[in-house]
């Protein structure tokens, strides 16, 4: 067959139409016998329509199975892609919570690496100022851990164990000190197992003085992980006590080379030293003497009322007395009249600090002090004398 197009023009229409024809073949040779026409009016078979009828019956039922399974797939697509729908929709949703937690997570990450870093700052000014606090306090200090290796040090105990920067992290039993005879190493490991600390006076080469101390190192959590090794520098301290020393051991010289028995009292009326005369004269020892107080002494021989007057009303008023008489019967020594001087040292403020009493025999001067008794003067022009 063919098919033949060709334009129909129309100049009444907008558009072009076509027309197209469609031509049998031309056959050759012999023509084929045309199929007899069917008698017009005459039915089919009843055998042609009834298998006719079951092909369409057939067909159709295939064709409604096919359109029953398409339609079971697209419901069954449908279901699906509403299940991904809704997965999707869940997964949405959870992703716009997780924004809103990564979103909350990373507020609280900006707030802690805020506080982080004031405790950075706070931390820096802390390390500031232990460094200024160990290098100001004129303190030799060392820090040891737990195994007794050095963890931090200052200035200053590098001029006793001659430490440099790179002697962090190494034992103090390898460094040597300008101490000798002290093994530090061994006290620091006796205070680490026992906890107690140690406490000794130290001299250095170059008469250097110091007060060496060893303390466990306590946390905050009160954990011991170490020890601290101060040295205190008391060079001064000594020479002062070597001097207060030889002053004393000069002022009992002069105190036990005195004739007269004499005691030197503090403020409180207590005897601080006497003099080899008076244990001599009053038969008395240093041991019962020095440390107690004036009016026990020898079973308060001593609480005399006139001595009380005299130290306690007249000495408070006047810097000394002189040549002031007391009679007293004493139990070692018997009866007596005596003569009292005594001289008040005061301190700065104008307190007494020590009271110098000596006292003077004249009980066989007696009738020698009568014969001229406007010497002894009264009461009144003794105390102005005084």
């Amino acid at each position: 067959m063919t098919v033949a197009v060709s334009p129909l023009p129309n100049p009444a229409a907008n558009q072009p139409l076509l027309i197209l024809s469609f031509r049998p073949p031309a056959t050759t040779g012999k023509p084929a016998r045309a199929k007899r026409p069917a008698r017009a009016g005459r039915p089919q078979c009843p055998q042609e329509l009834e298998q006719e009828l079951l092909e369409t019956k057939s067909k159709l039922h295939a064709t409604v199975e096919e359109a029953q399974a398409a339609s079971e797939e697209l419901k069954s697509a449908n279901e699906e892609l509403q299940s991904t729908n809704e997965e999707l929709q869940s997964t949405n949703e959870e992703i716009e919570t997780s924004k809103e937690e990564l979103q909350s997570v990373n507020e609280e990450l900006l707030t802690v690496n805020t506080e982080l870093q004031s405790k950075i700052e706070e931390l820096a000014a802390i390390q500031n100022d232990l460094k200024n606090l160990l290098d100001n306090t004129m303190i030799a200090t060392i820090f040891l851990d737990e195994r007794l290796v050095i963890r931090r040090s200052n200035r200053e105990a590098a001029k006793i164990f001659r430490l440099v920067a790179s002697d962090v992290g190494r034992s103090l039993g390898d460094i040597k000190s300008n101490i000798e005879g002290e093994e530090f190493f061994e006290a620091a490991q006796a205070v680490i197992e026992t906890l107690l600390p140690w406490e000794k006076e130290v001299q250095a080469k170059g008469n250097e003085w110091y007060l060496a101390r060893i303390f466990p190192y306590r946390t905050l959590d009160n954990v011991t992980e170490g020890v601290v090794l101060t040295f205190t520098n008391i060079t001064r301290l000594k020479e002062s006590e070597d001097a207060a020393r030889q002053a004393r051991d000069y002022a009992e010289s002069i105190v036990d080379t005195v004739r007269e028995p004499l005691m030197v009292l503090d403020g409180n009326l207590n005897v601080v030293s006497a003099s080899r005369s008076f244990y001599n004269y009053f038969q008395a020892t240093s041991q019962e003497t020095v440390g107690s107080y004036l009016y026990e002494l020898g079973n308060r021989q001593w609480d005399i009322p006139r001595l009380r007057e005299l130290l306690e009303t007249i000495l408070p008023r006047h810097k000394s007395f002189d040549n002031l008489e007391v009679e007293h019967k004493f139990p070692t020594i018997g009866f007596r009249r005596m003569l009292l001087n005594a001289r008040r040292i005061s301190g700065k403020k104008g307190e007494t600090q020590f009271i110098l009493l000596a006292m003077e025999d004249i009980t066989d001067r007696t009738v020698k002090r009568k014969t001229k008794p406007e010497k002894q003067g009264s009461h009144e022009e003794r105390e102005e004398k005084a």
